[in-house]
């Protein structure tokens, strides 16, 4: 019998994992998973050693206040699996924790596979080298990551992205429009200021600062907004709806029409004319749900200064990157004030020429990325499982 050690350590690792274990299942029906899942890779049939809330730890605080729990989890987990000796282990993403297994496995003779390489091409290229001593085979999701890795000498295969295979090439906003009840008179923009905590600390006022300087550009041209922010957490909620309150405490004629949504946020960029967006991953799905975007980030002083010294790259935003030039604009920092958001955003919906080319560069980054991604990486990992 096939047996795999497989560790995710968050909600999009368990998403990745599930697909892959439906395709490996298919490959060899009787394969034996176990590790760290979710409740998607669970419902498969993978075994959870340990609860995968342990690894959902954000912001580096919060790390080191588990940090002692999460060595011992580490070492009792690389234990488990050498006792139970599989064929290979997975590390999906979650790279500070697997890397140090995925060392420890392949110096014991068990191949291992990373899932989602970090962001080399982006900042401390020199982890490559520590990567090639823990990895037996990395899975990319982007197409410039593999010639890194065959510089090293590290074996790669090209996957393509797990979003591209599930979103469709042509989204649907009208119908999604009328599901979420939207007015069909009005410009819809989606405000994605970020997944953890610390980001909307830091965006939800110049996010909505931005939408009230919008709304008024908007209605001095006869036209109407509906805003929608869709947050993930009860956390990040609260944060967002307590910088809402304070500045209508501030501003106490202020009047325009948002929607905080309780997740859904594939839901509000496809109903979206525009989306104002926090770099990461959300950039690249904007981009495959074809929206104009304006990508945004703010951060500490210290911290900002620190990551202008590592960036290999002038883009921050995934849609960039993967078109090799500004096909959106990003405005960071110092430059991301409300009054110069809203003109752009203003600005890249009056271009009806542009949207036009900006449209195709989209499709040709989505025809790129869809790869039948975990068909691919089960293919990789069968190499690996004894007959």
């Amino acid at each position: 019998m096939a047996k795999i050690a497989m560790v995710a350590g968050e909600a999009s690792g368990d998403l990745l994992g599930y697909h892959l274990i439906q395709e490996l299942k298919s490959l060899h029906p009787d394969v034996e998973i176990f590790g760290i899942a979710g409740p998607k890779m669970m419902s498969l049939g993978a075994k959870s050693l340990f609860p995968i809330e342990r690894l959902s730890v954000r912001g580096y605080l919060e790390v080191v206040r588990h940090l002692w729990g999460l060595l011992k989890l580490r070492k009792q987990l690389y234990k488990e699996i050498l006792k139970e000796n599989p064929d290979v282990f997975i590390g999906i993403d979650a790279p500070d924790f697997n890397f140090w297994l995925e060392r420890k496995l392949k110096a014991k003779g068990i191949a291992t596979i990373h899932y989602v390489s970090p962001s080399i091409w982006a900042w401390r290229k020199n982890r490559i080298h520590k990567i090639k001593r823990a990895v037996s085979h990395m899975l990319a999701l982007f197409p410039f990551e593999p010639p890194l890795y065959q510089q090293v000498g590290v074996p790669v295969t090209y996957i393509g992205h797990p979003l591209a295979d599930a979103l469709p090439m042509e989204p649907d906003a009208g119908q999604t429009r009328e599901k979420l009840k939207l007015k069909k008179d009005s410009v819809v923009i989606a405000m994605l200021p970020g997944s953890r905590q610390s980001e909307v600390n830091f965006h939800a006022t110049l996010v909505l600062e931005t939408a009230i300087v919008f709304d008024r550009l908007m209605r001095e041209n006869g036209k109407k907004v509906q805003f929608l922010v869709p947050l993930v957490t009860r956390e990040t909620r609260d944060i967002f709806q307590n910088a809402w309150h304070q500045l209508l405490t501030q501003q106490p004629d202020t009047s325009i029409d948002l929607q905080i949504m309780f997740g859904h946020a594939h839901d509000a960029m496809t109903a979206s004319d525009a989306v104002l967006v926090a770099s990461g991953t959300a950039t690249l799905e904007a981009a495959l749900l074809k929206k104009p975007m304006v990508i945004t980030y703010k951060m500490s002083n210290m911290s900002w200064q620190l990551l202008k010294r590592m960036r290999l790259q002038p883009y921050v935003g995934l849609p960039n990157i993967l078109a090799g030039e500004f096909i959106v604009p990003e405005l960071l920092q110092n430059e991301a004030t409300p009054e110069n958001i809203a003109q752009t955003l203003y600005n890249l919906l009056a271009d009806k020429a542009g949207l036009t080319i900006l449209q195709e560069k989209y499709r040709s980054i989505h025809a790129q990325l869809k790869q039948n991604s975990a068909q691919k990486a089960a293919a990789v990992v069968k190499q690996f499982l004894r007959a």
